[in-house]
């Protein structure tokens, strides 16, 4: 009876166990002994392939034990029962550090990764020990104000008035708005804001390589918008400031490295500066011809960034 009892509940433990593997996409590249590193891609509804294509390998080779991995409900972790929130994030990030049988390690906290990091480790301290910010969001108000004065300004220097009318009835609306969020991104799109107009040799390369990748053409298409207005409805998160968090986790001992592109619509340089004051001048470089994807548009520099503030 007593040895049954235990193989139904060993079944059990594996049917789980099995059953949330497979919901949650996951991979780690390099030697677990090393330093590790956790990408967190943005989004809501986007995926860690472009990461992990071009510059996930060329990491583990500097000697890091690299892990990525796709939110739930977004990108290649397929489920329909999503609760697209906040602490559904951290349970699952908690998951993928009982996996990979770590207790505390770096994350890289790319464009809305930044905020579920930012966020997990405010509420998780002792598991962070730093928050490498790649075009991290972190004061949406003021992206979302970047967003709208730079296309003004390139409506206005075009004659554009359709464009000039487009963000009058977008300044309309309710700023905690999921359709003002939407309006915004989709403004900053149109604009080019999350390219550089003068990426690199390498940089075309990686870009070319990655249309042909099938980690890129076989990526479900159906999560992007439901995953992004699901977990708007959740957390209605359009007026979140992370920045004060930041430095409450900065006097706690968790170090924070920024690195942003020049070409990133979503930044106002004031942005930049204020967060150099959180890192000192020597932890975040703002870097010339790269924009929102600055680890394929300047993927040497992000590498090097990585391996002299972390090793």
């Amino acid at each position: 009876m007593k040895l049954l009892k235990y193989l139904i509940l060993h079944c059990l433990f594996f049917a789980f166990t099995y059953a949330e593997a497979q919901t949650i996409y996951n991979k780690s590249m390099g030697n677990s002994k090393n330093e590790a590193l956790i990408f967190i891609h943005g989004g809501p509804g986007s995926n860690s392939a472009t990461f992990e294509a071009t510059t996930a390998k060329k990491l583990a080779e500097r000697g890091f034990f690299v892990i990525f991995y796709d939110r739930r409900g977004e990108g290649r972790s397929v489920d329909k029962n999503a609760l697209y929130t906040f602490q559904q994030t951290f349970d699952d990030l908690d998951h993928i550090y009982r996996k990979y049988h770590l207790k505390k390690c770096h994350i890289i906290a790319f464009s809305f990764g930044g905020v579920v990091s930012t966020l997990y480790a405010q509420k998780y301290p002792e598991k962070v020990k730093s928050l490498i910010l790649t075009s991290a969001l972190l004061s949406l108000p003021e992206t979302y104000q970047t967003i709208i004065d730079r296309c003004n300004a390139i409506y206005r220097n075009k004659g554009d008035n359709r464009g000039l009318d487009q963000l009058t009835e977008l300044q309309a609306l309710d700023p905690g708005s999921y359709a003002f969020r939407s309006g915004c991104f989709k403004q900053a799109s149109r604009n080019g804001f999350f390219n550089t107009p003068h990426p690199s040799v390498q940089a075309q390369a990686l870009y070319a390589a990655l249309k042909t990748d099938t980690l890129i053409t076989r990526l479900p298409v159906d999560t992007g918008s439901r995953a992004s207005k699901a977990f708007w409805e959740h957390e209605h998160y359009s007026n979140l400031n992370m920045m004060p968090i930041l430095k409450k986790l900065s006097s706690k001992g968790i170090k924070l490295f920024g690195i942003y592109g020049k070409d990133d619509g979503l930044y106002a340089e004031r942005q930049i500066e204020a967060l150099r004051l959180l890192t000192g001048k020597e932890h975040l470089l703002y870097l010339d011809n790269a924009a929102h994807y600055l680890y394929v548009d300047r993927q040497s520099a992000f590498l090097d960034a990585l391996s002299n503030w972390i090793k």
